[in-house]
């Protein structure tokens, strides 16, 4: 970006820039609007960037604001903007570059523009100032009865959907996907999820709701292709001092905004560019997590999650027995690879999450590719760095495992699947290790994490139930999982026993005092349900596939003398019976082999006892299955989540944190 930052503090100073914002009303068909839009400008990519804009922008537009209403300026400039999209496909096909960029600035300068509309003003006061219009002297007011705001949304829609994305068109498909999101950003200065408005009903029921589906499969795309910003040389033409002035025959261009090479040609990359190469691949996807997140109305579905819902495969030839709305076809093969490839990003898991949990379509088809761990390692890698990553990602994260745990399947294929030299994975060297044995292993570093860290229940509810669901299933499990299944048990064995003593000295020390005592009771409680599951998780494994789980066995009997307390306790004896008939056979067996028996002779031991117990010893306890089910309201926790992410990494914008009332900066 070099020295150019400097200069866009000038932007007040400019003199069309102030003539726009001034008190004088400028004719549609002035020249000046041919060169307002005639500047050398890329969009900004890096948060900093942003940031110096929008301040420079904010007095621009309160002026604006101010004599809008007698000028009608704010509207002349949509109306050019609009009245260049009707020939952008034939410029697309003719390359006409120059006519591009001048819709491209001037929707840049409509969206800059608008996000300090949308922050100053209500919805109401937004569509006055898209109604106002040129005004003979003396008279103020609206006039006209089109609707300038629901032709722009609808104009924008169109350009996304009918626009091919070629190095020309890159950057305006990126300012019209962007100038979307900053429509929408009212939910960001409000506390409570907004269920209505203006913007909301013309994109859920006007003139755009034809082109749902359309719009879905073409944001996804978008994040699919995973298309990177093209240099500035395909638009401009570099002049000899490295400047990107555009060679126009009137002269115009050089005047008004200085230039702006952002990661473009002519400058170096900042930092965030390079942390984000595909600004359209990404602020696309943001998109659709915000509409597919809108709620529902009082009497009709969101169409844009009903697209998201119902999207077939292109390679299903099948027909629907009813006709369901919004639905398409798309690469279902190019979709899972983007999403296997792009999974560091928290919106990539959500749309991940998105869709296992709501295509049946789509989750029938991951679960059936045989390349499965492309898609759990990258899941679990979040997961392992559980330390770095936010708690929604790592919630996103463990549900999806816990869907995709609830397939049988699934849970059999994950331990026919060898792995090697896991580079994340730095606790222990693992040369060799199953993608079950692995996952084990990531879930059970989760659960002591948050045992110590953040102590999060619903953390180990999913962690749990993910576990119990694969544990009918466990195969061959890797030594080092086994150890770390009973290390966990010895961790809560642990702790029980310290709330356990806690609990009974404050009771000594109260005796005769009335007054409340502290919650160890509920802390003990929690414990013991983690406890009984995990006992219940290990029990599974022992009833279904005692045979294929030799190492579990062999850590089981190392660690026999943690399970004696809990034999007698009221809450576990049930599920002790069976742990109590393993470790005693197990254990008369290694007796009758003799002493100072080495690992070896003590794996062959266990080997041949477990092909001998007869099945019937061990008490029949009812399968462990969990299911996750979205909580009622999903929305008071996706919507912040989702502007949390907008607010996060959108590309190119900055909202100042103050006055932001969706969630606190400290969560976003």
């Amino acid at each position: 970006m070099g020295a150019n930052t400097s200069q866009v503090s000038d932007l007040s100073d400019n003199p069309s820039l102030k003539a726009l914002v001034g008190t004088e009303s400028i004719s549609e068909n002035d020249p000046f609007w041919n060169q307002l839009i005639s500047f050398t400008f890329i969009s900004p990519t890096s948060s900093g960037d942003s940031k110096l804009l929008e301040e420079a922008v904010i007095p621009l537009a309160k002026t604006l604001i101010e004599n809008n209403p007698r000028t009608g300026n704010f509207s002349a400039l949509v109306r050019i903007f609009l009245g260049r999209t009707k020939e952008l496909k034939i410029s697309t096909e003719c390359q006409d570059q120059l006519f591009i960029w001048q819709a491209h600035n001037a929707l840049f300068m409509i969206r800059c523009l608008l996000k300090v509309f949308i922050r100053e003003m209500s919805e109401e006061e937004l569509h006055l100032q898209f109604s106002y219009q040129e005004r003979a002297p003396g008279f103020r007011g609206e006039t006209g009865s089109e609707d300038l705001l629901e032709e722009l949304l609808s104009n924008l829609v169109h350009l996304i959907v009918e626009v091919p994305l070629l190095d020309i068109t890159y950057s305006i498909l990126f300012e019209a996907v962007t100038t979307l999101l900053a429509f929408f950003s009212y939910q960001l200065f409000h506390k409570d999820i907004l269920r209505d408005g203006i913007i909301y009903q013309h994109i859920m029921k006007g003139r755009c709701l034809c082109l749902t589906s359309r719009l879905v499969k073409t944001l996804l795309y978008n994040f699919i292709r995973q298309e990177k910003c093209p240099p500035a040389t395909h638009i401009f033409e570099p002049k000899a001092e490295g400047g990107l002035l555009y060679g126009l025959a009137s002269g115009v261009a050089s005047g008004l905004w200085s230039v702006f090479t952002l990661g473009g040609a002519g400058s170096k990359a900042g930092v965030d560019q390079e942390h984000n190469p595909l600004p359209l691949s990404n602020q696309s996807l943001l998109l659709l997590l915000v509409l597919a997140n809108l709620t529902d109305g009082p009497d009709w579905p969101n169409p844009y999650r009903q697209a998201i819902t119902c999207f077939r495969n292109t390679q299903d030839t099948s027909s629907l027995p009813v006709e369901q709305p919004h639905t398409f076809q798309i690469n279902f093969n190019s979709l899972y690879t983007a999403l296997c490839e792009q999974q560091r990003s928290d919106q990539a898991t959500l749309l991940l999450y998105t869709l296992l949990h709501q295509n049946a379509n789509m989750r029938t088809y991951m679960l059936s590719r045989t390349d499965m761990d492309n898609l759990v390692l990258p899941i679990l890698e979040i997961l392992y760095h559980v330390e770095e990553r936010n708690s929604h990602h790592v919630y996103m994260a463990l549900i999806i495992l816990l869907i995709l745990t609830e397939d049988d399947a699934f849970n059999r294929s994950i331990h026919e699947v060898v792995l090697k030299n896991i580079s994340w994975y730095t606790e222990r060297s693992l040369t060799e290790i199953s993608l079950g044995s692995l996952l084990i292993l990531v879930v059970i570093r989760t659960i002591q994490f948050n045992m110590t860290r953040t102590r999060d229940k619903y953390l180990h509810t999913n962690c749990l139930a993910a576990l119990a669901n694969m544990s009918a299933q466990f195969r061959c499990l890797h030594q080092y999982a086994a150890q770390r299944i009973i290390s966990l048990f010895a961790l809560l064995s642990k702790k029980h026993n310290k709330v356990l003593e806690q609990a009974t000295q404050s009771l000594r020390g109260r005796q005769g005092d009335n007054t409340a005592l502290p919650d160890y009771a509920q802390d003990l409680n929690v414990i013991e349900e983690v406890i009984r599951m995990m006992l219940e998780i290990i029990n599974s494994c022992l009833c279904n596939s005692l045979h294929h789980n030799p190492n579990l066995v062999y850590a089981l009997l190392y660690k026999r003398e943690l399970f004696e307390q809990f034999r007698t306790h009221p809450s576990f004896q049930d599920i002790m019976q069976n742990l109590d008939t393993v470790i005693g056979f197990f254990s008369q067996r290694l007796e009758q082999a003799g002493s100072d028996l080495s690992v070896e002779r003590v794996q062959e031991v266990i080997m041949k006892g477990a092909q001998a117990l007869p099945k019937n010893r061990l008490k029949t306890f009812p399968e462990l299955k969990f299911k996750y089910v979205e909580e009622d309201q999903p929305e008071d926790f996706f919507i912040p989540y989702v502007w949390s992410l907008v607010f996060n990494s959108g590309v190119g914008l900055h909202w100042s944190p103050h006055g932001i009332e969706l969630f606190s900066m400290d969560s976003g």
